[in-house]
């Protein structure tokens, strides 16, 4: 049913099929690379055609029309009431660690996390260490369903001035139980960040009780669909934190009339970068205003995946795969406890790969992390689809 918003890159994909498969493309790595719907193709054209057009003057219509009206679909999506406190930048990286500059790092500086967060933020935490001023603490994801006990336990001995955790973690799969309740009850003084990623525009997400609380960042680059270079962090109403890394967008309002020192405003610019390529921007809205013409909504979105989940599991359980079992899945709550893909323990990093050129040459893609093999479900998939290939 969805499918004729993707035809472009369905199209596409079918060119690199492997040889000798008549079977159509099965995409079930979108939780890496989510296919590109196929507005994102004019969105381009159209932002190379204002920047031909306007030359200088495009910067009046990204700041004036673009960004408010991608901050607006933001706010509606995660129920923020501040739209101008959604801050843009090319990827999540550049503003956690813009952030994490707003600390002194001559003073101690306590992070809690977990074992579970992306490369960027892991590899950033143990960069940090190496400081003798910082020290992290990383809570195991698993077991899950102490999780949100065991975390919330550290987070309220109040000996953090930073807390992170994500809302779906990327090597598993699972949400994070109870994170977004957890957060409304973090110590006032600990700035807290979820790690939205692989849980915007997947699960229905309501910030509103939380939203001067912690600071959320996602990006468009997975389950929007519009590609990379796309991304935003809530900003807290009322913060007060004025980050040593900061770009010259941060004074975007006050060009002309330029003040001594460094002042920061109280909207996105106070977490403001420099000089970007929009064209992710033009993307992202392009996908965001097709959403909502045709009436698509995360609601929507999270209740078709979730039946092709259903119908996975259900063909999974029937086929007793010797690797692609419920035995070798890393789960909490199948129903509602997992983001839009599942991965499964394959005992070593070669077995995944062999798996994964099995399901190569059945036309069927997908990602592995060294023995972790990753499937991911989307809203281009064929409705009803049965995913018995994966199992014959």
């Amino acid at each position: 049913m969805y499918q004729k918003y993707y035809r472009q890159f369905l199209q596409a994909a079918q060119k690199a099929a492997s040889v000798g498969c008549d079977l159509p493309v099965l995409h079930m790595a979108c939780h890496s690379h989510h296919y590109w719907a196929d507005v994102t193709r004019d969105a381009i054209n159209e932002y190379w055609l204002d920047a031909a057009q306007l030359a200088d003057n495009k910067w009046d219509k990204i700041f004036a029309e673009k960004i408010p009206a991608f901050q607006r679909s933001i706010a509606r999506a995660l129920s923020l009431p501040a739209p101008e406190q959604i801050a843009l930048a090319p990827n999540t990286h550049e503003l956690v660690y813009r952030l994490i500059s707003s600390f002194d790092l001559c003073q101690p500086l306590r992070i809690l996390t977990t074992d579970g967060e992306f490369y960027s933020a892991a590899r950033q935490l143990l960069r940090l260490e190496e400081l003798e001023t910082v020290e992290v603490t990383r809570i195991p994801t698993q077991p899950f369903d102490t999780l949100a006990q065991r975390f919330e336990q550290q987070l309220q001995t109040g000996h953090y001035q930073l807390a992170y955790a994500s809302q779906v973690f990327f090597d598993s799969g699972v949400a994070f139980p109870g994170l977004l309740e957890l957060a409304a009850r973090k110590p006032e003084h600990t700035q807290m960040v979820i790690d939205g990623y692989h849980a915007f525009f997947a699960r229905p997400t309501d910030l509103s009780a939380i939203a001067d609380k912690v600071f959320y960042t996602a990006g468009s680059y997975k389950y929007l669909g519009a590609g990379e270079g796309m991304c935003f962090m809530s900003i807290p109403r009322g913060c007060k934190l004025r980050p040593l890394n900061t770009g010259w967008f941060a004074e975007m309002a006050e060009l002309e009339n330029r003040a001594e020192g460094v002042g920061f405003g109280n909207d996105w610019l106070r977490f403001a970068g420099a000089t970007m390529d929009f064209s992710p921007l033009y993307k992202a809205l392009a996908v965001l205003s097709l959403y909502e013409r045709e009436g698509i909504t995360v609601e929507t979105i999270h209740e078709y995946v979730q039946d092709n989940q259903q119908r996975f599991l259900a063909a999974m359980d029937s086929a007793q795969h010797p690797l692609l079992n419920r035995d070798n899945l890393i789960y909490h709550d199948l129903r509602d406890g997992h983001g839009h893909f599942f991965t499964f323990r394959c005992g070593s990093a070669e077995n995944a790969e062999k798996l994964q050129v099995e399901l190569r040459n059945k036309n069927v893609l997908c990602d592995r992390r060294q023995q972790l093999l990753r499937l991911g479900f989307s809203l281009y998939h064929p409705q009803q689809q049965t995913f018995s290939r994966l199992f014959t």
